[in-house]
Formats: C-alpha cells, structure tokens, sequence
C-alpha cells in the first residue's frame, strides 16, 4: 500500500526536478519557493528511504533509484491526469497520438507517415513536440508523450524504453552547392582546415561520433565556429558562406535531393547509427493505434532511404 505520508506535491515537485534539473526551475514551473521544493523532495526521499537525486554536479542528476521512481511515478501522474480529463470533459475525449520528434526525423520521417496514418485514421489528433533528446525522453518515461522518433538513446539514458529500430542513417558532411570542396575532384579531411564548421551540440545523440570521426581523421578537436542540429538555421548559413556541416542524413535529405546542399562523400562510412521509435515498455498486448503509428513510420522510412539510394 501507499505510504500515508506520499502526496500528489511530492510527485510533481520530483517529477519537474528531474525533467529540468534544478530544483530553482522547478520551483518556479510549480509556482512555489524553492526552499518549499527542497524541502518537499527530501520529505520524499525519507518517505521512500531511498536518495532521488546526485547533488554534486552542477545540476541535479537522478540516482539509479531516482530513474527507477522516475519512471513509474510518471505514467502514474499521467494516468491521474487522464482520468481527470475523462471525468470533467467527456464529450472532448479524442483519439490521439502525442510524438516526440528529433531532427533526424521530422523533415522527412514523421511527416510522411502523419500524412499516411490521417489517410487512415482521420479521427485522430497527432500531436508532435520537438525538443532535444534528454527531454523527450524524460516526457516519454512520464506518459506525456507515447512515442519518440529519432536516434538510439544514448545508453545511459535508455532506463525503461524499448527502442524499435527502423533504419541505419549516416551522419554526413554538407555544403551548398558549388561549394569550392563539392566542385573538387576530391577532398580530404585536412582540407576542413580552411573552412568554418558547425557541428552537433554536445547533448546531440550524434555529437560523439562526430567529435571521434574528427579526431581520427587528424584534425584533433576543431574549434567550431557553429554549434547546431536545426535545419533552417544550418541551411541559411550554409547559404551564404563556404561552412561544412556535420550532420544526420534525415535533417537534409530533401535539400540534398532537390540540389540545394550537396554531400562530401566519405570514404569511412561508419559514422551513423539507427533510427527508430522509442517507447515505454508496454504492459500485455500493444495498443492498436500505436502499432498503427509503429507501422506508418516503418512504411516511411521504406520510402525515405529509397530517395537516397
């Protein structure tokens, strides 16, 4: 049974600390003081015996424990909030699908499979956030999000997900076209010493890679002159200047197919990593619609490859 002491304020306090990682920014999503929200997570954690959070970083990070509570306080506090809005607007209920979606995948991916599944099933709401990896994660082991698209977590961030893999992308670099090293003959990785790059941010799935392709190729840690995952900022200033962009395949795919960004073809080929949907582990039988969403994306991602091949 329950502990008599645990409240619905020692949920949501937890819940918005781990989600943002400081007990200030959780104090003021919740609207109270933050000495108010520490003391409500240390009720919590002599409530449970157990310690929540690593307070000896910059920002509180969850212990094992905390990850393991993580998860099953989430899906229990977006039960609760469902069954709220079943009871006090009934007549508003509507099928729906909440997707978290990574760069990787929402130019090309999601959309064509939203596009399919609204043939299909028009009845049903598809609500897509987009937002960094750590984050839609935490949303999706809270219940406020049912699936995430994109990158393999990382795995130290893979606590209670499954991951369904669709494809294996390549990250790539781009240029605009007629760029001096997409007109050469050839072009070698010395070569990106005379050229400003953008590379992956540091919290990007594909940072690492990236980073360790440089190193290897002998060009030690470059000091970028952009750091960003975002197509309409990384298409723009590849419009007007000679950058090199390191980058996932999916992000500008329909650029590169329509001729606007052209790719430095690699010779090492490993750096990438698969692409598919993340997801709670489910309790007994899938639910219909999710294997109906599972399914369109797997039909687009069929599509997708076969624009780059």
């Amino acid at each position: 049974m329950l502990h008599p002491l645990l409240r619905l304020r020692h949920l949501s306090c937890f819940l918005e600390t781990a989600r943002l990682g400081s007990l200030s920014a959780a104090a003021d999503h919740l609207r109270i003081s933050q000495p108010a929200a520490s003391k409500t997570i240390r009720e919590l954690e002599e409530i449970l015996a157990v310690t929540l959070f690593d307070r000896s970083g910059r920002k509180l990070a969850l212990t094992p424990a905390g990850q393991v509570f993580q998860t099953h306080a989430g899906g229990a506090m977006a039960e609760l909030q469902r069954a709220q809005r079943a009871v006090q607007s009934p007549a508003a209920a509507q099928a729906r699908i909440r997707l978290g979606v990574l760069p990787t995948a929402a130019t090309g991916l999601v959309p064509e499979a939203a596009l399919s599944l609204r043939k299909t099933r028009p009845e049903v709401l598809i609500e897509v956030m987009t937002g960094p990896n750590w984050l839609l994660l935490s949303l999706l082991r809270e219940g406020q999000l049912d699936l995430v698209v994109g990158r393999m977590p990382p795995a130290g961030n893979a606590e209670g997900i499954e991951f369904v893999p669709l494809y294996w992308e390549k990250v790539i670099p781009v240029v605009r076209a007629g760029h001096p090293l997409a007109e050469a003959a050839g072009w070698s990785p010395d070569d990106l010493r005379r050229y400003p790059l953008m590379l992956p941010p540091t919290g990007a799935v594909i940072a690492g890679s990236v980073r360790a392709w440089l190193h290897n190729a002998g060009l030690g840690a470059p000091a970028p002159a952009f750091e960003n995952v975002s197509l309409p900022f990384g298409r723009e200033v590849l419009r007007q200047s000679d950058t090199v962009w390191f980058i996932s395949e999916g992000v500008v795919r329909a650029d590169v197919v329509a001729g606007h960004l052209a790719v430095l073809p690699l010779k090492n080929e490993l750096l990438g990593g698969p692409v598919g949907v993340s997801r709670r582990p489910q309790d007994g039988e899938t639910p219909v619609l999710l294997k109906e969403v599972i399914t369109a994306l797997e039909e687009a991602a069929i599509r997708q490859e076969s624009l780059m091949s």
